[in-house]
């Protein structure tokens, strides 16, 4: 016998009664709905978006901070106006919001394979790598994850690559921290003696069993924090930080109209905001209701 059979809580359970439970609530399908359409506006940016916003030969400074509904001198109408340099809103804001939902997504996933990897691993192996492991994620999750991200980017700098990177440093140990726990709850189950019995390389047992009994926690981690990624790359960029001018994200262009409030001219940094706040809780909804599917237990 080359393997055994796998303890899987969430696999017991049929795909159809799981679907069937998460379309119970209203709230979760919208969350999802509205969580979609965030994904493909972003997927599809260029070709919703009805300007280049950052082709400087199609903007037009006589065009700046229009409200919205105003039309231009070449008679295109801005839906959500334009900001100073004559830049259409509602492309900039499709055009941040892949940049804001790409430095999220890929931060969250590759923390989560690096820090669910040494979380069950440790758990799995016990001893002083266990120990070492859970000693520097405890270090790290006692500073706020903001104030880690700020001193790593004084270093690193400004950039995509680089604010993804400070992003992954920051958030690994939460995965770490979340996988450890739920791999010990595993460790001494009948499967995985089973497994050592068979003499299973230690590898095996780590991402063929323990791995997959583990996932529903780390699936919902994963979905929150995507919203949280997306957060803090905002809150960086707002404060100068985090993403360039070349790379603007929906926290940088509500930088950008910021100055301009006290002068009336809301819509440049009011809109933005909007777009951000729709994205956050939508995915946050999503993830909240996708663990009671996944795990009926966390429900109560």
């Amino acid at each position: 016998m080359s393997d055994i059979a796998l303890r899987v809580p969430f696999r017991d359970r049929p795909l159809g009664r799981s679907l069937a439970e998460y379309r119970e609530s209203p709230g979760a399908v919208a969350a999802f709905v509205v969580t979609l359409l965030v994904l493909l506006a972003a997927l599809f940016a260029s070709q919703l978006s009805p300007q280049d916003p950052y082709d400087l030969s199609k903007l037009d400074l006589m065009d700046g901070t229009l409200p919205p509904m105003s039309k231009s001198l070449a008679g295109a109408t801005y839906a959500l106006g334009t900001d100073e340099q004559g830049r259409d809103m509602l492309s900039a804001i499709l055009y941040g919001l892949r940049i804001s939902l790409t430095v999220g997504v890929v931060s969250t996933v590759i923390a989560f394979a690096l820090g669910s990897s040494l979380g069950i691993y440790a758990a799995y192996r016990g001893g002083r790598f266990d120990s070492f492991l859970m000693r520097v994620v405890d270090l790290q999750l006692s500073f706020p994850a903001l104030l880690i991200a700020l001193v790593l980017l004084v270093v690193l700098g400004q950039g995509m690559g680089k604010i993804t990177l400070a992003l992954v440093i920051v958030h690994w140990a939460y995965f770490a921290r979340a996988a450890r726990g739920s791999a010990l709850a595993e460790r001494g189950k009948e499967y995985i003696e089973a497994a050592r019995a068979l003499r299973l390389s230690d590898v095996r047992i780590v991402f063929r069993h323990l791995l997959p009994n583990v996932m529903p926690s780390l699936i919902v981690i994963a979905t929150t924090m995507v919203a949280r990624a997306i957060s803090t790359e905002a809150t960086l960029s707002f404060l100068g930080i985090g993403l360039p001018i070349t790379e603007p994200s929906l926290g940088l262009l509500i930088s950008n109209g910021f100055r301009y409030l006290l002068s009336g001219k809301y819509w440049i940094s009011f809109y933005p905001g909007i777009a951000l706040v729709i994205a956050i809780i939508a995915i946050n909804i999503m993830g909240d209701r996708l663990r009671d599917v996944l795990n009926p237990r966390l429900k109560k």
